[in-house]
């Protein structure tokens, strides 16, 4: 069994949608973190280093991070085939996103609405929000995910910022579609069903 400790709208969120996907026993257990808003607050029994979420317990095994989770998970039930295996000519590919998303592209989209999106640090460091849109409405244009014809844990992680905040992902019909398409899985319906606990 895993427990996913969670707060409502956040990127716990998308761990919620990942084991719904996953097909994989978990429990839920509500927590509370400090909120833009300035509501909310550190809760003691949330296992996570900085109190925030996502994190699970796995077997005595806490793991924190988003990008770290989904590896995981993917791993541990592979049998759900949303994750490239080691030797799969896509594996690589996936990788690069997942890595590409924590390392890129949400320090750029957190950047933007800081108002800091034309520093120069910031560019030369990660690169423009319109680099990033490019990129990824390139990945779109050719196929229905973003690694190709097939669904992956990249589109749980890039496709839920985009149902969290749209205005974050490039505008226009083919990632309105997209994002259409994944809100259609019964996955995402069972996960958005599920996130007020």
């Amino acid at each position: 069994m895993i427990t996913l400790y969670h707060a409502p709208q956040t990127r716990s969120s998308r761990i919620v949608w990942l084991l719904e996907e996953l097909g994989a026993p978990y429990e839920i257990k509500i927590t509370t973190i400090a909120r833009q808003d300035g509501g909310g607050g550190p809760d003691a029994a949330n296992p996570h280093p900085d109190k925030k979420v996502p994190v699970i317990v796995h077997d005595g095994v806490i793991i924190s991070e988003s990008i770290a989770i989904a590896t995981y998970l993917c791993e541990v039930f592979s049998e759900a085939h949303i994750a490239p295996k080691i030797g799969d000519p896509l594996r690589g590919p996936y990788l690069q996103w997942l890595a590409y998303y924590v390392g890129v592209m949400e320090p750029v989209i957190v950047a933007g609405f800081a108002g800091l999106s034309d520093n120069p640090a910031v560019i030369r460091t990660w690169r423009t929000q319109r680099e990033v849109q490019e990129r990824i409405s390139a990945a779109l244009a050719k196929h229905a995910f973003i690694l190709g014809d097939k669904f992956t844990a990249v589109d749980v992680i890039i496709g839920s910022v985009g149902q969290w905040m749209r205005p974050a992902l490039p505008p226009g019909d083919v990632v309105d579609d997209y994002l259409k398409r994944l809100a259609e899985r019964p996955a995402a319906q069972r996960a958005a069903a599920k996130d007020n606990g």
